[in-house]
């Protein structure tokens, strides 16, 4: 009988070791390791290019795990190191090692969501958009600039490229490419631009970017959507009589005067530009800003009326004054003037 209990735990002994490595094993591999935060999931960000090393300096420089070493150890397991993906991946609290690794090896990331704001001019767009994507400034800089490129792509130049652009909320992967930017920025353009936009376009005798280029000089000119409508109008009304638009944003434009100028001069009205309204009838060659799809509107829904001239309020509510006649224009625009001439506005 005591024989029999010897050999029972011999027997056993290997048992419960193969048992407490496997229990081990599965533990390093299976437990959760990734911290949670008061804010929920965190995110880790792996640069084009990074290596293994540098995906473990910032989970361990951000302390996104409990125990840094058994992730390593898995790792290095599913021969993770030779296959870093780069992307935005979202570590949500209490996940596995074998779990994080899996999706980092398949490349399971998170995609972005922000909000594309109304800028002037191209190089704005590119520094807007490193802050929130790793999509490289440069090369996107350098597609904005390249007229035989947007011709052959979207059958755009550098001047008409703008109108592409429609402010709004984009979802991509943070390492999205430029051409992967700048297809989604098109994508998102035809979907705005339905056969119901279109159809009002034709009725107006103009052609999408023209429709984005007046738009531009519409939300330049003011922030109430009210007096979006009656803006366009005023424009149209020009256009059809073959007068010149003379919108004051326009002259502002080459300056790069947009955003910091509250007053415009006469001699402003001598800048030598195409975009100068003043001197050069119909639309400038591009758009002044990228419009919003509320300007847009405005232009492809204009009010009816016969106005040909307007004028800020001297209130300083954001409105306009509407004339049909020069002289009634004159009698708002002294009105206006003064007002700029007592608050010491200048320029």
């Amino acid at each position: 009988m005591p024989n029999n209990r010897k050999w029972v735990f011999l027997l056993l002994v290997p048992v419960l070791l193969l048992g407490a490595a496997g229990y081990a094993v599965w533990r390093v591999a299976y437990r959760p390791n990734v911290t949670a935060s008061a804010e929920g999931a965190a995110y880790l960000y792996i640069r084009t290019g990074t290596g293994y090393a540098a995906v473990l300096d910032s989970l361990q420089k951000h302390e996104l795990l409990r125990e840094p070493a058994t992730f390593r150890w898995v790792a290095e397991q599913h021969d993770y190191p030779a296959h870093v993906k780069p992307g935005r991946y979202r570590l949500d609290p209490n996940l596995s090692n074998v779990d994080l690794v899996r999706k980092l090896l398949n490349g399971e990331q998170d995609t972005v969501q922000f909000e594309l704001k109304p800028f002037h001019y191209l190089e704005q767009l590119p520094r807007q958009v490193s802050r929130h994507l790793e999509t490289d400034s440069f090369k996107l800089h350098l597609l904005l600039g390249n007229n035989a490129g947007l011709r052959a792509r979207y059958r755009l130049d550098t001047c008409t490229v703008r109108t592409m652009f429609i402010p709004g909320k984009y979802r991509l992967l943070w390492n999205a490419a430029p051409t992967a930017f700048l297809d989604t920025v098109a994508a998102t353009h035809r979907r705005f631009w339905t056969a119901e936009r279109r159809r009002r376009a034709d009725s107006l005798k103009m052609t999408p970017v023209q429709v984005s280029v007046l738009a531009s000089i519409v939300q330049r000119e003011t922030a109430q959507p009210t007096d979006k409508p009656l803006i366009a109008a005023v424009y149209l009304n020009r256009l059809r009589n073959r007068q010149p638009l003379q919108a004051d944003p326009t002259l502002l434009w080459p300056l790069h005067g947009l955003g910091t100028r509250k007053r415009v001069l006469n001699v402003d009205k001598k800048v030598d530009s195409p975009y100068n309204t003043y001197r050069h009838k119909g639309l400038p060659p591009g758009p002044i800003t990228t419009p919003r799809p509320s300007s847009l509107d405005a232009v492809l829904k204009p009010a009816h009326n016969n106005n040909l001239f307007f004028c800020a309020r001297p209130d300083g509510s954001g409105f306009s004054d509407f004339a049909e006649t020069y002289a009634e224009h004159k009698k708002n625009a002294r009105r206006y003037q003064h007002r700029l001439d007592s608050l010491g506005v200048k320029r």
